[in-house]
Formats: C-alpha cells, structure tokens, sequence
C-alpha cells in the first residue's frame, strides 16, 4: 500500500538487487518516492527489482557496478546528479562476507570483504553527501556484528565496526548541510548473504532447505527467529523519515535480543 512519508524524494539503494536493498527500494517506492537510483553488480536482480518497484510510475535509474569501484562511482555520481539533479535520501547497503579465522583467512577474501563493506561505504555516503544539496539522510546498513566479536567473522565484523564509526563522523560533517546519518545493526535475516558462509549451507543441507536452517538459526535468538528483509527496510525507512528529523550520527539495533 502507497503513503507519502517520501513523497517527491529522490532515493539512492546500493545492494539492490536482492534482500534487505530490495525490499528497501520497495518500501521507498511505497513511500512515494519520485525516483530511485537502484545500484548493485547484478544487473539481472537490478531488473526485476526495477520493473517492481517502477509499477507505479517512479522514475528508476538502475547502475550495474561495484560499489567498491571509485572510477565506477565517479560515473554514477555524474549519471544520478544528470538524472535526478539531486539526491534526498540514501541507504548504504550493499554487503559481503568471508568466514574463516585469522590464521586462516585469506588476504584476497579480507581485501574483498572491505572492498564492499568498508570502501563501498565511504564511496556511497561520499558521492550522496555531494549530491544532497538541499539536505537529505543517509542509513548505513551495518551489523550487529561491529559490537560483538564472533568466531571466524574477522573480516566482516572488522568492515561492519568501521562502517559503523564512519556513520558518526559523516553526522559531525554533514550537519552544516542538514544532512542526517545513521547506521542500522541487524542480527540475522533471512537474506541470499548467508549462502557464502560454509557453515549456513551445512545447515541448510542437514536440515533439507534454507528456511528450515533459518528457523534453526533463528531458534537461538531470544524473539524466537530470524527478521525478514522486509522488517530491516522498515526500520531503515523509520531512520530516513521527519518523524527522526533530529536523530543523527546513531546506530540503532535490530537483531531480536541476540546481544541482550
């Protein structure tokens, strides 16, 4: 169902194609929304995500890159401002994994965690900061992970603590220009993400199917389960909208009890 809480804004996704970036780009989309700019290296998602969200008439800009490219971001950053002629709001998402222990994680694996949850970061809240000229919002999406250390996710804690913190200092400079920005924590969701971790799709095959190894998973955490991607889109959406008009520089925990 359609409001207006975004009526006329002009919205950035990364990691759009699938999971909590798609059902972020539908929930803008829902919000009314003037125009999204979807970006994620699979053009293939990107298209269906855009043929879905774009339904209802909302001017959608779809850009196949990575988002740890700086040459692919000074493109995107020209097409959006060519585009659009500004940015409103924008959602950090797109994300990878490595799981394994130090002494045995690999340098490359390492360097293409960062690449994507370190660097795509910097580049995305960059690029929206300089095209949000009127002000705007930016959410990260970070994990729950940056505050918790956890066997074999060195890589991806490492990535999501630094997001996290330059969450906080993007507050501090984009305050003058009214530009709020904030980080979201989730715990676990039930996105494709999970499908690079080989002790996921050992469960999944001692359980028979991915949703029998989320609720699995998902049975340890006090409320019980995993979020939907849906349900991490709509505390992104609460974050980028007036109603927190005065909340900036914050890292807001969604992860069902699971650091409690």
């Amino acid at each position: 169902m359609s409001d207006s809480q975004f009526q006329g804004r002009i919205a950035l996704v990364t990691g759009a194609a699938s999971g909590i970036g798609a059902a972020t780009a539908q929930r803008l989309a829902d919000g009314g929304v003037a125009g999204l700019a979807l970006v994620d290296q699979n053009p293939e998602g990107l298209a269906e995500v855009s043929n879905r969200v774009s339904a209802g008439g909302i001017n959608v800009l779809t850009i196949a890159q990575d988002v740890g490219d700086p040459q692919a971001w000074g493109e995107a950053e020209g097409l959006i401002g060519r585009t659009f002629g500004r940015l409103d709001l924008a959602v950090a998402n797109a994300g990878t994994g490595a799981h394994g222990q130090l002494v045995e994680l690999g340098f490359q694996d390492w360097r293409r965690v960062m690449s994507t949850n370190l660097d795509g970061v910097f580049l995305t809240v960059s690029a929206a900061m300089r095209l949000m000229t009127e002000g705007g919002a930016i959410v990260v999406n970070a994990s729950v992970m940056a505050s918790k250390a956890e066997v074999g996710a060195g890589a991806y804690a490492v990535s999501k603590a630094g997001a996290a913190h330059l969450v906080k200092v993007a507050a501090k400079e984009g305050a003058p220009a009214r530009i709020r920005v904030n980080a979201v924590l989730p715990g676990g969701v039930e996105t494709p993400i999970w499908r690079e971790v080989p002790m996921f799709n050992d469960i999944v095959a001692a359980h028979g199917s991915e949703a029998a190894a989320f609720a699995a998973m998902g049975s340890l955490n006090p409320l019980g389960r995993y979020a939907k991607p849906e349900e991490i889109a709509g505390v992104i959406a609460f974050l980028l909208s007036d109603a927190c008009g005065f909340v900036t520089g914050s890292s807001l925990v969604c992860d069902g009890g699971y650091l409690l």
